[in-house]
């Protein structure tokens, strides 16, 4: 099954695709699986919870949620008004994984290792502090 013309129109214009570009991704067949399953990501939310926060210069405490829509765009109306930019990077490998077993056919997915965070080692290893986070993929709350 192809991917339908007004579908493609509008990633076509969304993503600012040449023609040529246009027709690279509809030949990828990995993006029609992907955007067979577009509709049903939207209708998830990811969420980084700190577990963990010692020392944090951003200030991240136990219990601040870090919230992305199915895509792992970052909600930041529903975050914390301060976001460290360290927090944010070890949440990429996080959300890919989910993303592999959503678009695998897992409609709740859970990682077996759900936890990360951010590179800052703490006071005790000559660092500032840390933090620690878990995240999931949860359906979307209207």
């Amino acid at each position: 099954m192809a991917i339908k013309k007004d579908i493609m129109d509008f990633f076509q214009k969304h993503l600012g695709y040449t023609d040529g570009e246009r027709v690279l991704f509809e030949e990828n067949p990995r993006n029609e699986m992907v955007l067979s399953r577009a509709v049903e990501l939207m209708n998830k939310t990811i969420i980084a919870e700190i577990v963990e926060s010692k020392g944090c210069n951003s200030r991240h405490k136990v219990g601040d949620k870090i919230y992305f829509d199915g895509a792992g765009n970052l909600l930041s109306k529903m975050s914390p008004a301060r976001i460290c930019i360290f927090a944010l990077q070890p949440l990429a490998a996080q959300i890919f994984g989910l993303h592999e077993l959503f678009y695998a056919g897992i409609d709740n997915p859970k990682t077996a290792f759900n936890g990360c965070g951010c590179f800052d080692v703490g006071v005790q290893c000559g660092g500032w502090g840390h933090i620690c986070m878990e995240v999931r993929m949860e359906n979307r709350k209207s």
